[in-house]
């Protein structure tokens, strides 16, 4: 997606440490027309897959997952990092290690969101060694329902978590791939 890309190049700052900030239009303040433009995307990507139902996971995947769902018609369900007294009854679980946050998690999902009735695509803004949309697939494998694929906004491609996925047969598309970043230039560099 050439306008993701030039908003990377525009926007995003590259940081020593693999880290990609693009806080200012993906994941702190979003940029709710470029999201839509997303959303469109992953429509176009996904629209022949039978989905029903987006899956993320809190809190920057919401903003994602929302416009998603959007496009597809379809009802947003998010995976929350901590339990909290408002999620009633049995839970989906599985553990997830943030690499933004050097911290594991217990993300769950209630069971009344997800069944064997559902067909699921999996959003997320980042992919960099695939925690996350492992940690998702599980949940979805764990419900019963049929996974559609997963989009992700950027891919850290040189972290190789989507080439794992794409080679366990699952669709993944990612609308940005960054291949290389350095930090002491802030230069990035996308895989064609």
């Amino acid at each position: 997606m050439d306008l993701l890309k030039q908003k990377i190049l525009d926007e995003g700052e590259v940081y020593e440490g693999n880290i990609l900030k693009v806080d200012g239009f993906l994941n702190h303040r979003i940029d709710i027309p470029f999201m839509r433009q997303v959303g469109k995307e992953f429509h176009r990507l996904f629209k022949d897959d039978g989905v029903n139902k987006i899956l993320t996971i809190e809190s920057s995947g919401i903003a994602i997952g929302a416009l998603v769902a959007q496009e597809f018609e379809c009802p947003l369900v998010f995976a929350k990092k901590t339990k909290t007294k408002n999620i009633a009854g049995d839970v989906y679980t599985s553990k997830v290690e943030s690499f933004t946050h050097g911290k594991v998690y217990d993300v769950m999902v209630s069971k009344r969101f997800l069944d064997e009735n559902d067909k699921v695509l999996i959003v997320d803004d980042f992919l960099a060694i695939g925690n996350a949309l492992n940690g998702l697939i599980d949940i979805v494998n764990a419900s019963g329902a049929q996974l559609a694929g997963c989009g992700v906004v950027i891919e850290k491609g040189f972290q190789h978590g989507g080439d794992k996925l794409r080679e366990k047969g699952i669709k993944v598309e990612s609308l940005a791939i960054v291949e290389k970043m350095d930090h002491e230039t802030g230069m990035v560099y996308f895989r064609d």
